[in-house]
C-alpha cells in the first residue's frame, strides 16, 4: 500500500507540465476502457515478489522502493511508446512490466512473471477452445490451412461489446461459431462475427453498434492490410490520412490540390478516431458499400478520413483552407450536419459534381427535345437528380408547320426520358433518377396520368421514371366550385406556360373563350372528373405526384427574374428555369441547380430542449459549406453553370424530426408535434437566412438580388399574404400588397382558398433590415430533401418522416437491414415488457403497437406508425414548416384505408394550407406482410448475390387489390426509400 501510494504521488505529474495519470485510459482484454491506475502495476509486481521471495525479503524497504520506482518507469515507457495516444492496451503495460523486471537485479522475478503470463494466456486459449467442439481449419488465400483461432474471435467480440451493457460477447461468438466449418475461408471468418451480431439487432438495438464495430475491424484490415484495434487509431489515423490523400491523387481519383494545398499533418492530427464508434451498422455498411474511395475494389478510406476528405473538398477555395477543413470536418464527423450524397461522393475528386438537383425546361422542337436528353445524361452521370418541365411540348394532334403533319404529343418522348435514366446510372453508383412534370391544362394530361400503369401499350408507358402534375390554383378552384376545365396544346396558347396567379387566370379564360369559338384545339372536361382520375392514378400507380404551381411561384423570392416551371426529383426544389436567347441569338438559358445538405435536428436537443447556440453555429457553418459548393462544383452543362453563378441557390434541410419527438415524448399526431415543427423550422430558417446575409456582407450578394422579394423586404413567411391575395376569395387579406411585414406575433389567414397560420416568435423585422442593408448571398436557402441515405449514415429517422413501422426490414443497395424502433424498445425494456413474444406481436400487427394490450395505452399513443397517423397531422406539420421555407419539402403522405373521399380531402387540405408540393403517396396493400420469426433470424438474411435476398419479408405496398406496388418502399432504387 505504501509503495502504491508513493508511486501514485510520483505519477501525479511529470513536473514539466505533462499530463497527470488520470488523463490516461487502459483497454482491457474484453475491450472495455478503464482509467489508468498505477496501483494495479504496483499490485501486479507486488504479487510477483510475494510469490517468489520469503515474507521477510518481500517486506524489506529496498524491495518496496524498487516497486515504487519500477511503477513510475513502466508508466514512462508506456507513454514513450504511444506518444500520440492517451489510451494504452493492457498487454502493452504488461510487456513493459516484464521488461523492467528482466533488466533489473530481480530478473528471476521477471522470469517467473513471464512464465505466469504465458500460463494465463494458455488457459484463456483453452477456455476458448472449449467453445469449439472439434478442431477446425481456415483456408487462407494462398491455399495454406491453419487452425481456427477462437481466442482471437473471442477477443474481437469482447472489444466490440465493450461499454454496451445490453450485449453479450459470448452470444455473438456462439452464433458465429455455429456457422463455422472445417475449411472455412478467411473472408467468411472475418464476416462471421459481424453477421452474428447483426442477427441479434432485432431483439437488442445495441447490437447495431456491435455489428458496426466488427465491420469497422474488417474495414481496417482491408485498408491497412492487417487488423488494428481502436486504441491504435489515434496514431494510425494521421499516418493513414496522409498516405490516403497521396494514394488518391496518384490513382487520379483526387484533385492534386488536396496533396499540397492543405497541411496534411495538421488535418491528420485533427481527426477524432472515437467518432468511428458513433455508427450504427446500417450507416457504416452504407458508407462502406457506396461512399468510401477505392482503388480496384480495395477501400483506401476510413470513415474519419472520408469525412476529412469531404471537408477538404468543400474548403479547397477558402482563404484558410486547412482551418476551414477542420471546421467542416467537425460538423460532418459529429453528425450535426451531413452533406448530400453527390457532395459526399465527389468532394475533393477530379470531377467534383457536388450538386444534388437539376431542373430543366424542354423546348417544343426536335433539337430542343434531343438536347434535353443529352443534358439529362450528362447531369445524371455524376449523381444529379433531375426534374424536367415538359409542358411546352405540343400535344397529340397539334399541327406541325414544318411538315404540315400532326404531332404524336409528349408521351413518346417521355418514353426516351425513361430509358435514358435507366441507361445512365449515376456513375455506376445508383440508378439514374428523373421526374417529368406536366401542367394540368396540357391536352396530353390524360395520357400522362397513365404512364406508370401496368397495362396498355408498353410504347406509351414509363415504369422507371417519376411523374408529377404541375397544378395551377385555377384548376383547384374549378374543382372546389365543380366547374369545367379546358385542356389545350401549348402551341396554341403562347405565354400561358410562363404565367401564374391572377395573370394566369386572366390569360387562361381568354384562351377558353377562343376555344369555345373553335379557334384553337381544346377539350373540355368537368374539373372534378379530371381530379378524380389524377387521384385514382396516384392511388393505383403512385404517380403522378401532386404539386402546386402557383404556391411555388407566388412565394418564390425570384419571381422578378422568371418562372418556376417544375420542381425536382424529390419535389423540394422550386427554382426558375428557361431557354432564353440573347439579342444576338446566343444561348442564355438556365438549368436550375440546387446544392443540398441537412441538419441533424436530433443532435441539437439538450435536456429536452433545442440547443439554440449549437444549432445556430451548425446552420452558419453549413450555409458556408453549401455556398462553397457553387464555386467548386463541376458543371457538365453551361446552362447549369450560368444559373448557379447568377442566383447561387442552396437547400439546407433537416432530418431526425421523429427522433426529437420521441425524446420529447410527443406523438406525431398531436398539437405538440405541430408546434415543434413550427418552432424548429422558424429557428432553422431564421439562422439560415441570417447566415446568407452575413455571407453577402463578406463575399457579396448574388447577382440577381435587386428586384427580388428579399430586396423588397418581403421574407418567406410574409409571402403567405401574397398567396392569399393571388387566390382571392372571401375574407382574403385586402392589405396584402406592397411590402408585407409580419406584424403581430400571432394570427391566421382565413379565406375561401387559403387557411394558414402566420404567427411568429423571432425578430424578423431586424433580419429584414439587415438583408436590405447587406443583401443575400443565396437566392434560396432552405429545402427539406428526403435525406434517406444520409439519415442512414447518421443513424436517425429520415427527413420529416414519421416512423414507418416499429420493426421492419429496410432494403437498399447495401442489402436488407432490420430496423427496430430503439426508443420503443428502451421504454418496453424499462417496463420489463420486451421479450420474444412482444417482438412476435409487433410483427403480427405489421409494426404497430396500438392493438397490443400488454403495452400501456400512454406508451401506445406515443408510438404511432406512419399508417396509423391521420395524414391531416402530417399536412398540418408541413404547413407550419412551409410558412418559413423559401423552397419546399419532400412530403410523403400515408393512407391506410381505401377511401377516395379521404384521398380527395387530403390533397385539397394540402392545397388550402398553402403547401407547395407533395411527394409519394404510400398506401397499404389489402394483404398483410409475411411474418418473420425471431428464432430463424430471417429478417437479417444476407442477400446471396442473385438479387433474391430477403425480399419476401420486406413490407409490401400495393393498391386495394393487393398486387400492385404504389410506392416501392422496399425498392433499393427508390430515391425516398434508399
Amino acid at each position: 500500500v505504501e509503495a502504491g501510494s508513493a508511486a501514485q504521488a510520483g505519477l501525479a505529474g511529470d513536473g514539466n507540465g505533462g499530463e497527470a495519470e488520470r488523463d490516461y485510459k487502459v483497454i482491457r482484454r474484453n475491450g472495455s476502457v478503464a482509467p489508468f491506475d498505477a496501483d494495479k502495476i504496483t499490485a501486479a509486481m507486488s504479487k510477483a515478489f510475494n510469490a517468489n521471495l520469503s515474507p521477510q525479503a518481500f517486506a524489506s524497504q529496498a524491495v518496496r522502493d524498487f516497486i515504487q520506482n519500477a511503477t513510475a518507469e513502466v508508466f514512462a515507457k508506456v507513454k514513450a511508446r504511444n506518444p500520440m495516444s492517451a489510451t494504452f492496451n493492457i498487454e502493452t503495460i504488461q510487456d513493459q512490466v516484464e521488461l523492467v523486471l528482466m533488466r533489473s537485479e530481480y530478473h528471476e522475478i521477471g522470469r517467473a512473471y513471464m512464465i505466469y503470463r504465458n500460463e494465463r494466456a494458455k488457459q484463456r486459449k483453452e477456455k476458448a477452445r472449449e467453445i469449439l467442439p472439434e478442431e477446425m481449419h481456415v483456408a487462407a488465400a494462398d491455399g495454406a490451412r491453419r487452425p481456427l483461432d477462437v481466442h482471437d474471435l473471442q477477443e474481437k467480440a469482447a472489444a466490440a461489446c465493450a461499454g454496451l451493457k445490453r450485449t453479450s460477447a459470448d452470444e455473438v461468438l456462439r452464433l458465429a461459431l455455429r456457422e463455422m466449418y472445417d475449411g472455412v475461408n478467411e473472408k467468411e471468418v472475418a464476416d462471421a462475427l459481424c453477421l452474428s451480431a447483426r442477427s441479434l439487432i432485432e431483439m437488442e438495438p445495441e447490437y447495431s453498434f456491435v455489428s458496426a464495430r466488427l465491420l469497422l475491424d474488417n474495414l481496417r484490415r482491408e485498408v491497412f492490410g492487417r487488423s488494428a484495434g481502436q486504441a491504435e487509431m489515434a496514431h494510425q489515423y494521421p499516418r493513414h490520412f496522409r498516405e490516403m490523400v497521396h494514394a488518391g491523387v496518384g490513382a487520379e481519383l483526387l484533385n492534386p490540390k488536396m496533396a499540397h494545398l492543405f497541411d496534411l499533418d495538421e488535418l491528420g492530427n485533427a481527426i477524432r478516431p472515437e467518432r468511428d464508434l458513433q455508427f450504427h451498422y446500417l450507416g457504416l455498411q452504407t458508407l462502406y458499400d457506396r461512399y468510401l474511395l477505392h482503388i480496384k475494389g480495395r477501400r483506401i478510406e476510413m470513415p474519419q478520413s472520408f469525412f476529412m476528405r469531404v471537408a477538404m473538398g468543400l474548403a479547397i477555395q477558402e482563404d484558410k483552407p486547412t482551418a476551414r477543413a477542420k471546421e467542416f470536418y467537425h460538423l460532418l464527423s459529429s453528425f450535426r450536419f451531413m452533406s448530400s450524397t453527390p457532395t459526399l461522393f465527389n468532394a475533393g475528386t477530379r470531377h467534383s459534381q457536388l450538386s444534388s438537383c437539376y431542373l430543366t425546361t424542354v423546348d417544343d422542337d426536335l433539337k430542343g427535345i434531343f438536347l434535353a436528353y443529352q443534358e439529362n445524361a450528362l447531369l445524371a452521370k455524376f449523381a444529379g437528380g433531375l426534374g424536367n418541365d415538359w409542358t411546352p411540348v405540343r400535344a397529340m394532334g397539334s399541327h406541325i408547320k414544318g411538315t404540315n403533319g400532326k404531332s404524336q404529343g409528349v408521351v413518346p418522348f417521355l418514353k426516351i426520358v425513361n430509358d435514358t435514366a435507366v441507361a445512365v446510372n449515376q456513375g455506376g453508383k445508383r440508378k439514374g433518377a428523373v421526374c417529368s412534370y406536366l401542367e394540368t391544362w396540357h391536352l396530353d394530361v390524360p395520357a400522362f396520368l397513365e404512364l406508370r400503369k401496368n397495362t396498355g401499350d408498353e410504347r406509351r408507358r414509363a415504369h422507371d421514371m417519376n411523374t408529377a402534375n404541375w397544378v395551377p390554383d385555377l384548376f383547384m378552384k374549378r374543382v372546389e366550385q365543380r366547374k369545367d376545365w379546358t385542356l389545350f396544346s401549348p402551341s396554341d396558347v403562347p405565354g400561358l406556360h410562363d404565367k401564374f396567379g391572377a395573370d394566369f387566370e386572366r390569360a387562361y379564360e381568354e384562351f377558353e373563350a377562343r376555344a369555345k369559338r373553335g379557334e384553337i384545339l381544346s377539350k373540355t372536361v368537368p374539373a372534378v372528373e379530371l381530379w378524380r382520375k389524377m387521384l385514382t392514378m396516384l392511388f393505383e400507380t403512385g404517380h403522378p405526384w401532386i404539386t402546386f404551381k402557383d404556391a411555388c411561384n407566388v412565394r418564390s423570392p425570384q419571381q422578378h427574374y422568371g418562372v418556376v416551371h417544375s420542381s425536382n426529383l424529390c419535389t423540394e426544389i422550386t427554382l426558375n428555369t428557361n431557354n432564353k436567347k440573347t439579342a444576338k441569338g446566343a444561348d442564355d438559358g438556365e438549368i436550375a441547380v440546387c446544392n443540398l445538405g441537412s441538419v441533424n435536428l436530433h443532435a441539437h436537443l439538450k435536456d429536452g430542449e433545442l440547443d439554440e447556440p449549437k444549432l445556430e453555429q451548425t446552420v452558419r457553418t453549413a450555409m458556408r459549406m453549401l455556398d462553397n459548393v457553387i464555386d467548386i462544383n463541376y458543371y457538365a452543362v453551361d446552362k447549369a453553370r450560368r444559373s448557379n453563378a447568377r442566383h447561387r441557390p442552396v437547400g439546407l434541410g433537416l432530418m431526425g424530426f421523429q427522433d426529437c419527438l420521441y425524446e420529447l415524448g410527443v406523438p406525431y399526431n398531436s398539437e405538440g408535434a405541430v408546434e415543434f415543427a413550427d418552432t424548429t423550422m422558424e429557428t432553422v430558417c431564421y439562422y439560415a437566412y441570417d447566415a446568407s446575409c452575413e455571407l453577402a456582407k463578406e463575399r457579396g450578394k448574388y447577382e440577381s438580388f435587386e428586384g427580388s422579394l428579399w430586396s423588397r423586404g418581403i421574407l418567406p413567411p410574409d409571402t403567405l399574404r401574397l398567396l392569399a391575395r393571388e387566390r382571392g376569395g372571401e375574407n382574403a387579406d385586402s392589405d396584402a400588397s406592397g411590402d408585407l411585414p409580419l406584424g403581430a406575433g400571432a394570427g391566421r389567414i382565413e379565406s375561401e382558398f387559403l387557411n394558414a397560420d402566420i404567427s411568429h416568435r423571432r425578430d424578423w423585422d431586424g433580419l429584414r433590415a439587415r438583408i436590405k442593408e447587406h443583401g443575400m448571398r443565396n437566392s434560396n436557402c432552405v429545402a427539406i430533401a428526403p435525406t434517406a441515405t444520409i439519415a442512414n449514415i447518421v443513424g436517425v429517422t429520415a427527413s420529416i418522416e414519421p416512423t414507418y413501422q416499429n420493426i421492419f426490414v429496410k432494403s437498399n443497395l447495401s442489402g436488407d437491414f432490420t430496423v427496430s424502433n430503439r426508443y420503443l424498445v428502451r421504454e418496453l425494456q424499462g417496463l420489463n415488457l420486451w421479450d420474444e413474444m412482444m417482438v412476435q406481436d409487433i410483427k403480427y400487427y405489421d409494426g404497430r403497437t396500438d392493438k397490443i394490450e400488454r403495452i400501456p395505452q400512454e406508451v401506445r399513443d406515443r408510438y404511432p406508425t406512419a399508417f396509423n397517423i391521420d395524414p391531416t397531422w402530417l399536412i398540418e406539420c408541413a404547413a407550419r414548416r412551409q410558412k418559413w421555407i423559401d423552397q419546399s419539402q419532400s412530403l410523403n403522405l400515408y393512407l391506410s384505408e381505401t377511401s377516395g373521399k379521404k384521398l380527395d380531402e387530403m390533397y385539397r387540405l394540402a392545397w388550402r394550407r398553402g403547401l407547395k408540393t407533395t411527394y409519394y403517396l404510400r398506401t397499404l396493400g389489402a394483404s398483410t406482410t409475411d411474418k418473420s420469426t425471431t428464432t430463424t433470424g430471417a429478417l437479417n438474411e444476407v442477400p446471396d448475390g442473385s438479387g433474391n435476398g430477403n425480399g419476401n419479408n420486406a413490407a409490401q405496398v400495393g393498391n386495394g387489390n393487393g398486387g400492385t406496388k404504389l410506392c416501392p418502399i422496399d425498392d433499393p432504387a427508390c430515391e425516398a426509400c434508399e
